[in-house]
């Protein structure tokens, strides 16, 4: 998965509250491979750090 926080849907106030700005402050662009997001959303679950809360922009055709 690669998370581009410059195409995120919610990005301005909703990054405080999202796990890639928790731990990375808001890069750009992260790339998180399947593990890594289980990782992430286990944190979440028990409340270790924010859920992730990308929304991407779709992109029309």
């Amino acid at each position: 998965m690669i998370i581009d926080c410059d195409t995120c849907v919610v990005r301005g106030d909703a990054c405080r509250d999202c796990v890639i700005t928790a731990l990375l402050g808001a890069p750009p662009t992260v790339e998180l491979d399947d593990s890594e997001r289980q990782a992430i959303d286990v944190l979440a679950g028990a409340g270790l750090v924010p859920r992730l809360r990308l929304l991407p922009i779709e992109k029309s055709a």
